[in-house]
């Protein structure tokens, strides 16, 4: 690795980003420090403010959700549909009011919502800004088209469970000329170019490192194997459990998909905890899914969202590393299976 002797950002960070945009067929990237980082800066070249209101999925990373009230703004919980477990389109069309000011789709875990055309269609025809937070979803498509370029921003993550990582790090894209020079600027503090000391926006330090540009630019020669042993590594999963009556897998396309992490769904409630504290005697490690957002202390809302709060009641994640062996996810599956035949 040659950092050209910079630490901070330089022409190694560039060449990063252009690595970036040409792999998923975006005009413009720029790199960040982190992908929550990422979403802060979608929202803040959108112009959000308080009083905004942005639709969200109520199963995501709390990063989703929790960037849009640092503006003021406040998110709209949107329950998800079971066949994607992404956001339902039918209940974000129904959710939005004449204060929504964006619809954020969560690629979650690589999945995309079956009616993603329309999210594209409808956000475009009513004006609200569509930016997609896949931060678990670099190297997946949906419908032929990279997961990510969607919307008018998407945002990926670079942190270490990611199908790339530079240890923290994350990344913007898009194809409007005007959104990237605003992305630019906001975060370097808002400086209008360079490192000289006019401001003409507010801003912030979201900047990467060439150190870090390095890294990422020799992980995404890795890419291309990494998806495709992920789709490989998923399609053995789903071979290997799918006989499990106690068990419901969410349909996926693993031509298109790589996902993040190989998720199971338990039918019988109070089994998640059980069946993870097997796989753990046996060496395995596994993590249940995210709480749904609404019921979280930070929001606290006195909602109902099903769908949402079944997922998250039953679901779990195995391991899902690319260089995890056949014979490893066949030990894994085994010991499900014996699980179960001893429950």
């Amino acid at each position: 690795m040659n950092s050209g002797g910079w630490l901070t950002e330089f022409k190694r960070t560039r060449e990063f980003e252009g690595i970036i945009a040409q792999y998923v067929g975006s005009k413009h990237c720029s790199v960040v420090s982190n992908g929550t980082a990422a979403l802060m800066l979608a929202y803040a070249a959108i112009g959000l403010k308080p009083r905004d209101e942005v639709l969200v999925p109520d199963y995501t990373f709390v990063a989703t959700a929790s960037t849009i009230s640092i503006f003021g703004a406040k998110p709209v919980f949107v329950d998800i549909e079971k066949q994607s477990l992404c956001m339902d389109f039918e209940k974000t069309a129904k959710a939005i009011t004449p204060k929504t000011k964006a619809v954020v789709l969560v690629d979650i875990n690589a999945r995309y919502p079956q009616k993603m055309r329309e999210f594209a269609k409808m956000c475009k025809e009513k004006g609200i800004w569509l930016i997609e937070d896949s931060a678990q979803a670099l190297g997946s498509n949906a419908f032929g088209k990279s997961l990510g370029t969607w919307g008018d921003i998407g945002c990926y993550s670079f942190s270490t469970p990611k199908i790339i990582s530079t240890g923290q790090g994350g990344a913007v894209v898009t194809n409007s000329s005007e959104l990237y020079e605003k992305m630019k600027r906001i975060r370097n503090f808002g400086r209008e170019s360079g490192d000289a000391d006019h401001f003409v926006l507010q801003g912030w330090n979201f900047k990467t490192t060439d150190i870090q540009s390095v890294i990422g630019i020799e992980q995404m020669k890795k890419l291309p194997w990494r998806v495709e042993r992920k789709k490989q590594m998923g399609k053995l999963y789903w071979e290997l459990l799918g006989g499990i009556g106690q068990l419901e897998l969410t349909p996926t396309d693993f031509e298109q998909t790589a996902l993040c992490s190989y998720d199971i769904l338990l039918k019988e409630k109070g089994k998640k905890q059980q069946l993870a504290e097997f796989l753990a005697k046996n060496a395995i490690g596994s993590r249940p899914f995210y709480p749904p957002l609404h019921s979280e202390p930070a929001f606290g809302l006195d909602v109902r969202m099903p769908v949402s709060e079944e997922v998250s009641q039953n679901g779990l994640w195995l391991p899902s590393a690319s260089n995890l062996m056949d014979e490893q996810v066949g030990y894994i599956c085994s010991k499900v299976k014996e699980f179960f035949s001893l429950a």
